[in-house]
Order: structure tokens, then C-alpha cells, then sequence
């Protein structure tokens, strides 16, 4: 008996891990790291709500429950976001 293929991922974004440093997620085929020190929105959140992340328009991360909005150009391409969050 042959199993079925397995269908394509609808989501487009997953979390992969998330730790006392921070979370890792796969968006479209790549892996991104989001540290606490730089993405403190996160540290204190449930896991719940970090887990419901949505994909705008391919490109835009929207985490409804947290109203927290990253842009995945942001993550590929730091250096042109010099504005970081300093508590």
C-alpha cells in the first residue's frame, strides 16, 4: 500500500521553535530567527498567540492576537531598518 502525497502548505508561515532567546519561524521557504533582545513584543506572550500568525500579501507577518506587524523585508534586510526598539 502506497501512502498519499502530502499537500502543499496552505499557510505559508510556520513556527518552528520558540525558546528563552527567542522564536524561529519558516516563512516561504526560509528560516528567519527573531530574538528576544530585538523582538521583545514576543518574550512575554503566549504560546497560543504567537502561534496564530498570518501572511499578508506575501509579505507582511500580522500576529492578530498581539497586534504586532513585521514586514519580511525587515527580517531578510535589516540593515536597511536601522530604527530598533530600545526599552
Amino acid at each position: 500500500m502506497k501512502s498519499k502525497t502530502r499537500g502543499k502548505s496552505t499557510s505559508g508561515v510556520e513556527i518552528l521553535n520558540v525558546s528563552s532567546h527567542g522564536l524561529w519561524i519558516y516563512v516561504q521557504g526560509k528560516e528567519y530567527a527573531l530574538p528576544f533582545e530585538e523582538f521583545p513584543w514576543f518574550k512575554e506572550a503566549k504560546i497560543s498567540d504567537i502561534e496564530r500568525v498570518e501572511i499578508i500579501q506575501n509579505q507582511h507577518l500580522y500576529w492578530p492576537k498581539l497586534d504586532i506587524d513585521l514586514d519580511l523585508d525587515s527580517l531578510e534586510n535589516p540593515e536597511k531598518y536601522p530604527l530598533q526598539y530600545r526599552p
